[in-house]
């Protein structure tokens, strides 16, 4: 288990637990690394690193002390600015840099931020190389054969630069748009961009493919950020749409790396909403690979179960975005995703993208000349019920031998007729207790039966 970096990024109360002078290792190591794999490898050529940002009032105080750090040991340090996730991944990736960095806490509130490391594939960056960082921002880091105290710093011409690179994003656009296969003329669309990243990409993109646009929470002050908006607040999106009698409604989350749906009745259109109809959609068109989708063991047991009616095979991965893509990856599939949004187009995307999944649910609709809310005939959704308990020791908490006891009891009485997941989230002091079965009443009993059982012992956060 990783000390800082959790399944995404380092994330916390902004100078809480994620500090400026974190931030500013974090730039001092990957610039020192990735200079050094360089020079030992004969090149003469800086290092070069892309940064993006979200809306966060405390993002430019990470992106300064990261740039900081970065050119301090002797590489260039690239700005998009404001900008999506998925968009750095891309440019890091098409433009050849030697990594990137997203500042963002994603849906997590605006006083929150975080640090997202992605490699030169536009990959989440590999698990030694956060190690090192984490031993550097611990005083103990050990790397090609010798041990560091501090890294050198850059002198006199090998000091790095840090460079505008606002035209990334425009590329990044461009290439949005080139994946608009159908017009757009004469469909009503409702954008929510969660006052987040996406507030200066998305709109243009469906305004390019002929979209008639309505947006809503796109006047970011770097405080309402995910504020009763985007993908984590969908129910404003859902009156939006009726309220304006819109065919369809798309709702991300502050770095827009995820993306819900509304149907022209309100409905939410889930991940796995997402993933069974575009999962069938890329099956008639010859191009769901293995005939597979990759989801994670949080998706609905009725994803399943509509996936086997049509004769698609899944396989199901632990949260996290990060293992649906190395799965993906390492099994050659092309679609996958979590139920929280976060779908994954492998052939187009090296992350889950939201502006590139609604443009392929957009696909979707157009080609099947169906209506958002017929798109998920034949998938009926279990109920559940997710409870999240705030605990002082996640360890202690999701061992305790009388809490794995009441999730053993919720096992046996469910039977065949439900489930009951007890995990740790990767980004929050959190313990998720989710339960799926036949009716509400079971949901509410057996997820009560054990996170009580959690406060019981004394494990909650007060």
């Amino acid at each position: 288990m990783s000390k800082y970096f959790g399944t995404d990024g380092f994330r916390g109360e902004a100078n809480v637990v994620v500090t400026s002078d974190h931030a500013y290792k974090i730039g001092r190591f990957l610039g020192w690394y990735f200079s050094e794999i360089k020079r030992r490898e004969g090149s003469t050529q800086k290092a070069k690193i892309l940064l993006g940002k979200d809306t966060r009032r405390s993002g430019y105080m990470y992106e300064y002390a990261v740039c900081g750090g970065i050119v301090s040991s002797g590489a260039d340090a690239c700005i998009m600015h404001v900008t999506t996730t998925p968009s750095v991944a891309y440019i890091t990736r098409t433009d050849k840099f030697d990594c990137g960095i997203m500042i963002s806490a994603s849906h997590n509130p605006f006083y929150d931020n975080g640090i997202k490391l992605l490699n030169h594939l536009g990959e989440k960056m590999e698990d030694e190389v956060t190690k090192l960082c984490e031993d550097y921002l611990d005083g103990k880091l050990e790397v090609f054969g010798r041990h560091y105290d501090e890294l050198p710093f850059a002198t006199r011409e090998n000091v790095g630069r840090t460079i505008d690179y606002v035209a990334g994003r425009n590329r990044y656009i461009g290439y949005l748009i080139s994946n608009g296969i159908y017009s757009f003329s004469d469909i009503k669309v409702g954008l929510d961009c969660a006052n987040g990243a996406s507030w200066a990409i998305a709109k243009s993109v469906f305004d390019a493919l002929g979209a008639q646009t309505y947006v809503i929470n796109n006047a970011p002050d770097g405080t309402n950020i995910n504020k009763d908006a985007g993908s984590t607040h969908i129910e404003h999106l859902q009156k939006f749409v009726v309220d304006n009698n819109l065919d369809i409604g798309f709702a991300f989350d502050g770095d827009a790396d995820r993306c819900l749906a509304v149907d022209e009745k309100g409905n939410v259109l889930t991940g796995d909403n997402i993933l069974y109809f575009c999962g069938k959609y890329l099956k008639e068109q010859g191009k769901l690979a293995k005939n597979t989708i990759v989801a994670t063991i949080m998706s609905n047991m009725g994803l399943f179960k509509a996936l086997d009616e049509c004769g698609i095979e899944y396989a199901k991965t632990d949260v996290g975005d990060k293992n649906v893509y190395d799965y993906m990856r390492d099994n050659g599939c092309s679609l996958g995703g979590e139920e929280s949004g976060h779908i994954i187009f492998f052939n187009f995307s090296t992350t889950g993208d939201g502006i590139l999944t609604s443009l392929k649910i957009m696909e979707a609709m157009i080609s099947s000349k169906k209506k958002a809310s017929e798109l998920s005939d034949g998938f009926v959704t279990y109920p559940q019920k997710l409870v999240n308990v705030r605990v002082s020791d996640k360890d202690a908490a999701i061992h305790d031998r009388e809490v794995q006891l009441k999730k053993e009891q919720a096992e046996k009485e469910l039977g065949d007729k439900g489930r009951i997941l007890l995990r740790k989230s990767g980004t929050e002091p959190v313990i998720r207790v989710m339960v799926e079965a036949e009716t509400n009443e079971m949901c509410d009993k057996y997820t009560s039966l054990v996170a009580d059982e959690i406060r019981k012992q004394g494990y909650e956060e007060k």
